[in-house]
């Protein structure tokens, strides 16, 4: 059976899409007041929708932290779904009440920042448990971790790029999210996979 400890990579999965989703809601709320008073009332029922799905995102992850892999992978499959199913209700959103770009790229830039920092909060985590291998079964895993920081690197300067070109499209820019967030999540498993053979 793999240790407990390898959960931490279905965790970081899980925190990298509920920190976009508060962001993403955070972003949202802060700019509803610019949505215009006819369709107000509209804006706010799509994002107490969004904050419910991000709040049962959470507490489904919550119920899951002290599962074994076995049943983060199952749950995994429920948070994929309710993940896209998030991302849709945002594009929606983004489409019907918030088409200025200031607000399209406000919402960027705090999804990006906190994907960021789950890739820098994954990456410090897996540093510190890679310690606990001896040194000559560190090679796999120092390497993964290593590829997961200059990865997050990477992706912090595509996004940054994207965040100061200006009058980017919101599929663009979500493009890019999609892009770095695969990114991680083949960091992740790499070093997913690097622990398992270490241990």
């Amino acid at each position: 059976m793999v240790s407990q400890s390898n959960v931490h990579f279905f965790t970081n999965w899980a925190k990298e899409r509920l920190d976009e989703m508060d962001a993403t809601v955070t972003s949202l709320e802060g700019k509803a007041v610019e949505v215009q008073t006819d369709v107000r009332d509209k804006a706010k029922k799509v994002l107490a929708n969004l904050r419910e799905q991000r709040d049962d995102f959470r507490d489904t992850m919550k119920k899951q932290s002290e599962a074994n892999e076995t049943a983060w992978i199952q749950a995994k499959e429920k948070l994929a779904a309710d993940w896209r199913l998030f991302e849709t209700e945002v594009e929606k959103y983004v489409e019907s009440f918030a088409k200025r770009i200031e607000h399209q790229q406000t919402t960027f830039k705090l999804q990006a920042d906190a994907q960021l920092k789950a890739w820098r909060e994954a990456a410090d985590r897996l540093e510190s448990d890679a310690k606990k291998f001896a040194s000559d079964r560190r090679g796999g895993i120092d390497a993964a971790v290593k590829r997961m920081i200059d990865d997050a690197a990477e992706a912090e300067q595509k996004l940054r790029k994207l965040s100061q070109a200006g009058n980017q499209s919101w599929s663009a820019l979500m493009a890019a999210l999609t892009e770095t967030r695969a990114a991680f999540d083949r960091a992740n498993e790499a070093a997913r996979e690097a622990f398992k053979r270490a241990a």
